[in-house]
């Protein structure tokens, strides 16, 4: 199964007439190979046209095989507390600076626990189950956002429920760069 975190098409608020004519045939290509399950984006208005049933899932996520998903522009849905929830709408990247202010920039992951009290994942009689929360990049190496935009100024519910001091950034080649702390004071050297 294939699962897309959304923003599967890009205009917003409507379809253009060159995703109208050639969604279908995308999805039809991707489905003939292997099932899709759609988490919709914020830029996925009218994707569910193209959709067939089954193959669209809750804007606010669901959880398949133990695992989490959700776009990650809207509030996670209670029924994905404790467990790990995988989300696009970040699309992050991390820059990497050498002694001598060479930079690389690079798709990263962006892995972290999450406040779920604060997302009200907690009911009155049980204390908020732990749950971490995976940033996943885009597949484009042109588009993003820093992992320090995303950490210094949250755009999301998620991203604003992140907790920092467990963060920690992975590229999108497998490599563990470390805790974002160390993002963080490279960027202040």
């Amino acid at each position: 199964m294939l699962v897309l975190l959304g923003d599967i098409k890009h205009s917003i608020p409507s379809l253009t007439r060159q995703e109208y004519f050639e969604m279908p045939g995308i999805l039809n290509d991707i489905r003939n190979r292997i099932p899709i399950r759609v988490f919709p984006g914020n830029h996925d208005v009218g994707i569910q046209r193209f959709l067939r049933d089954g193959e669209m899932q809750p804007r606010d996520g669901a959880v398949i095989d133990g695992v989490g998903y959700l776009h990650g522009h809207t509030v996670p849905s209670p029924a994905l507390a404790g467990h790990l929830i995988v989300i696009g709408h970040h699309h992050p990247f991390v820059s990497l600076h050498d002694e001598v202010g060479c930079a690389l920039q690079s798709p990263a992951y962006l892995r972290a626990e999450i406040d779920t009290a604060a997302l009200g994942m907690k009911t009155p009689d049980a204390p908020a189950p732990c749950a971490r929360v995976l940033f996943i990049p885009a597949f484009n190496e042109l588009a993003g956002y820093d992992i320090l935009k995303i950490a210094r100024d949250p755009f999301s519910p998620l991203s604003r429920c992140m907790k920092k001091e467990t963060a920690e950034i992975i590229l999108s080649d497998g490599t563990y760069i470390g805790p974002l702390s160390l993002v963080e004071n490279d960027d202040a050297d």
